[in-house]
């Protein structure tokens, strides 16, 4: 598909603007000094240009001298319903210790996401700074005034996520002197501006609210430029989700609620769920907002699509094909993968429970694994072969029962480490979202705010609130699209707890959602039953293998079985979710060194 563009002209200057020596690696092109910038309405537009360049570089993709997305990988490895698998146990190992809870403040996923945040913030700040008061001559022209708003909506947004994820962060809104160090937003040195966890979101929320009026509305659900900037829906969105981590459900209900009434957004169709997550859906009708990837031939590969794309995630989140006796990847993403992500089968057969098996939800999520071994599509050169060689009878045309009886296909001896019966779909690339098949670079947008979670969290306010048949509404659009058996008649909390664990699995929500509820008893497990998935054809069960649970409840019924694993705690680690200490991640410990007005979490010192 064609990605979107917004024409703006790019001054390197703003590009360069980052006291991190990294950034001033960036090929330059037309330099300008700070004396001839920052004067005009197109100078704004580039200023802005640039903070969305940053908030992608930071908080999409892998700056930080890391190989996936840390902000992803933060907010989405703690969560209850996510295994961080490999290989083997230890490899990917800096993401298995976030799902397991034994990280510590020198955790370079947390180090990076923590830094990177405010590395973006730090562009969005300099738009704010020179045109918060117009041009130069004092003019506030509808320019000015609407990248200035831009730039606080994204900055709130970047606040928010801090808080959420480090409850008291420091309370950036302005560009720091080179000797300032910034303290905790709720430190008695902060005066005027001390701030508690909840008033540090409820500052968020009002940031947004303040932006509002400056901004551009999306035209509607068809406006793909209105997808990938900050407008008026996306600042209700952020103060919507702000007030409800802050516990304000009126006035988050009344944001959410602009949203939805704006009529600028809707779910796709059912049959276009699985686009959600792929190219194909980029700027799509539900997309509230998304960092647009817009590759730029005037730069090399490397400053542009690797820098500004999630590049090596790719890998880490597709399948261990290597592991596999026939690779099935291409028909899926003709990339393999490292296998980072599993799917617990508790979450699964609750999935299934739900849903059943043929909601356009569920299959775009995950998938079994003789669907990935009976069904893939090899082409030529797999099959049942003679003693030259020569394949006489292909894959793809055996029956079924050949399929599962062969030893062609299936796993090899080593399995997959950190999978059930069911495989992650939902986070693996398709050919379509590379740069070109065979290649790890990827393309597609990255979301940021989908209009499902908006629906979701009005729902959950309905639902605390009292509801006046517009909550159950919108979880009931959630669920009649998804195509899932389940349609609810009324709701409750635990209704949007279920519809959005399943709806926004692996969007950045769980651990978060799960810290707020107290929902911690899934978490304070995590680690204590690794499940492995083996191929009896190639491995048969050994006597000292731990809990193993075939597919379909026996041997004799069953090809596929797991085995419960917990490397960590064997090797003494400690392990799981403690409560009161795992609730905010610890400020990274290179932050703390190099300022000393920044004070750790109790439990992390």
């Amino acid at each position: 598909m064609k990605k979107i563009f917004i024409p703006v002209i790019i001054s390197a200057i703003a590009l360069l603007a980052s006291c991190n020596p990294n950034r001033l690696e960036i090929e330059q092109k037309a330099v300008v000094s700070t004396e001839t910038f920052y004067k005009t309405d197109a100078d704004a537009e580039s200023a802005m240009v640039a903070a969305y360049q940053g908030f992608l570089w930071n908080i999409c993709s892998r700056e930080g001298g890391s190989i996936y997305a840390p902000f992803r990988a933060c907010f989405n490895n703690c969560a209850d319903d996510f295994y961080a698998a490999g290989e083997f146990f230890g490899d990917n190992d800096f993401m298995a210790a976030m799902n397991e809870f034994r990280y510590d403040s020198s955790s370079e996923v947390i180090r990076n996401c923590y830094n990177n945040i405010y590395y973006a913030m730090y562009y969005s700040n300099l738009v704010i700074e020179h045109f918060k008061d117009g041009l130069p001559d004092g003019t506030k022209t509808a320019t000015t005034k609407r990248v200035v708003a831009e730039a606080r909506v994204l900055r709130a947004y970047m606040h928010m996520m801090l808080a959420i994820g480090w409850e008291n962060p420091p309370l950036v809104d302005h560009l720091l002197t080179g000797s300032e160090n910034p303290y905790n937003c709720d430190a008695d040195q902060m005066g005027e501006k001390k701030l508690t966890h909840n008033q540090l979101l409820e500052w968020c929320a009002k940031e947004c609210e303040t932006a509002v009026e400056d901004l551009d509305e999306r035209k509607d659900p068809t406006d793909k430029d209105g997808s990938v900037k900050v407008t008026k829906g996306f600042a209700n969105a952020v103060a919507g989700k702000a007030y409800l981590f802050a516990g304000k459900y009126n006035e988050a209900k009344t944001a959410l609620k602009k949203v939805i009434d704006s009529k600028k957004y809707e779910l796709v169709p059912g049959v276009n769920y699985a686009d959600n997550f792929h190219i194909e859906g980029d700027c799509n009708a539900e997309k509230i907002f998304e960092a647009n990837l817009e590759i730029n031939s005037s730069i090399s590969v490397w400053w542009d699509i690797v820098n500004r794309s999630t590049w090596m995630e790719a890998n880490i989140w597709n399948w261990r094909s290597d592991h596999f006796v026939a690779n099935p990847s291409s028909s899926y993403s003709s990339i393999d993968g490292w296998g980072g992500s599993g799917v617990p089968q508790a979450f699964a057969d609750k999935f299934i429970a739900n849903d059943g098996l043929n909601s356009y939800r569920l299959k775009a999520t995950i998938i079994n694994i003789d669907d990935v071994v009976y069904n893939t599509v090899y082409g030529d050169g797999i099959g049942i072969k003679d003693d030259q060689g020569k394949i006489i009878k292909k894959a793809d045309d055996m029956t079924l029962d050949e399929k599962k009886a062969t030893g062609v296909l299936g796993l090899d001896a080593r399995g997959l480490y950190g999978q059930s019966f069911w495989l992650p779909l939902k986070p693996v690339c398709k050919v379509t979202d590379l740069v070109g098949p065979g290649q790890n670079q990827r393309l597609n947008n990255f979301t940021i705010m989908r209009y499902a979670e908006v629906l979701l969290m009005y729902a959950e306010c309905q639902a605390i609130l009292g509801d006046d048949g517009t909550g159950l509404k919108a979880i009931t659009d959630i669920q009649n699209r998804a195509g899932s058996k389940t349609v609810s008649t009324q709701l409750t909390l635990d209704v949007v707890k279920s519809e959005k664990q399943f709806e926004m699995w692996l969007e950045g929500c769980r651990f978060a959602d799960c810290v707020r509820w107290g929902d911690f008893d899934g978490m304070k497990n995590a680690g204590k039953n690794v499940t492995n998935l083996y191929d009896k054809i190639t491995r048969a069960p050994k006597s000292d293998d731990v809990n193993v649970v075939w597919e379909n409840g026996t041997e004799a019924n069953s090809r596929f079985y797991t085995v419960s694993t917990h490397a960590a705690l064997d090797r003494g680690d400690k392990i799981g979710f403690v409560e009161g200490k795992h609730n905010y991640f610890p400020f990274p410990f290179n932050a703390i060194q190099v300022n000393p007005n920044l004070k750790q979490h109790s439990g992390w010192e």
